[in-house]
């Protein structure tokens, strides 16, 4: 499970938009940094392998962006202006979340594996009050801490009533909605933030009686990553009744729904690569992976700029960062397979490169 640090929850108890505003922008950074690591076990599947595990992945980090949207559309509607266009606003891998305590999870970028899905991706999605389903293993010890990411989207939410409708910007401002992006909720005022703030919390969490989330139609982020960790897809007990226990409504199916988990079927790209500040760097300048590493930066550093843009006032540049997602996926894909590295396992550090240098060294 991971915490957060206590002066986030102290912040917002000063009770002002300021204190809210903050504490919006640091949610925001926090549900980008949980993307690029579920991304590159992703990248890391050989195509037409693991085609399941790939599916619950997909599925979590499309949610994963629905997230971070209505985390901004809240913030545009109370006045304020999301940045992500910034060099710290990529954490570095591997290291703790924004805002998450420094003794708790590392969250590195690591090729696919059962046990990077249970002991990181299950412990970034992991409940408050967990329900145990047969056949899972409590592998994760949940201490007594002061502030959990659900925790924390409630106290910004009770903030948010108390500031009631005048904290509110006249109109829709900057608002993605739903005929754009599947579930957004436009934010104009208390009622429509306490729905997108909820929205966030039951897609990660569910609640605490079903692993379903309450908008959507899928389980909880952490109940998928738990399907993988299981071996087996979850499902409903034919023979529960109104008096069973909610822990024992359903159970992981692994003979009949099976999920699973074929190493060969993961390429063997390396741990958590980097260039910026590492001595030597895992892609020095001339080395196999260089060119392809600094491409797929530039292209991500570019998408951070776009959808900068798109939250702040051109939500007609939604169109534009899909398609440049669509282009990092297919780089990856191909560093991963060694298709563009002379058929060395490439994987993307995720670091922000405003300059192509990629394309300076390939033309040199």
């Amino acid at each position: 499970m991971i915490y957060l640090k206590t002066e986030l929850a102290e912040a917002l108890e000063a009770g002002d938009k300021d204190s809210v505003l903050a504490a919006l922008q640091q949610a925001i950074e926090l549900e980008h940094a949980t993307i690029p690591t579920y991304l590159y076990a992703l990248y890391s599947i050989v195509p037409g392998k693991n085609d399941a595990i790939a599916e619950i992945i997909q599925s979590v980090v499309i949610e994963e962006m629905l997230h971070l949207v209505l985390v901004a559309n809240v913030l545009n509607a109370l006045g304020g202006s999301p940045v992500l266009d910034k060099p710290d606003f990529i954490p570095s891998y591997p290291g703790p979340l924004p805002g998450a305590v420094e003794a708790d999870l590392i969250v590195p970028l690591e090729p696919l594996s059962i046990a990077l899905v249970t002991d990181v991706f299950m412990a970034i999605e992991q409940p408050e009050d967990e329900l145990d389903f047969p056949v899972v293993e409590a592998a994760l010890a949940a201490a007594a801490a002061p502030l959990t990411i659900g925790q924390f989207y409630r106290d910004i939410k009770k903030t948010i009533e108390e500031l009631g409708e005048e904290a509110f910007v006249s109109g829709p401002r900057n608002q993605i909605g739903p005929d754009q992006m599947d579930q957004a909720v436009v934010v104009t005022d208390v009622a429509t933030a306490g729905q997108a703030i909820d929205t966030i919390i039951e897609q990660g969490e569910g609640t605490e009686t079903e692993p379903l989330e309450v908008v959507g139609t899928g389980y909880a982020h952490y109940y998928r990553f738990a399907e993988i960790s299981n071996g087996g897809r979850l499902v409903p007990n034919p023979d529960a009744g109104p008096d069973t226990k909610p822990d024992d409504r359903y159970f992981y199916d692994k003979a009949n729904h099976p999920v699973p988990f074929d190493a060969s079927g993961v390429y063997p790209v390396p741990k958590n690569p980097k260039v910026n500040g590492e001595t030597p760097p895992t892609y020095p300048p001339g080395a196999v992976g260089q060119i392809a590493n600094d491409n797929f930066n530039y292209t991500y550093t570019g998408l951070l700029r776009v959808l900068h843009r798109t939250l702040n006032g051109h939500p007609e540049q939604l169109d534009t960062a899909i398609a440049m997602m669509m282009s990092l996926r297919q780089q990856a894909m191909d560093m991963a397979s060694g298709a563009d590295t002379s058929n060395k396992n490439v994987g993307p550090s995720f670091e922000y490169q405003p300059v192509n240098t990629g394309l300076r060294s390939a033309s040199a």
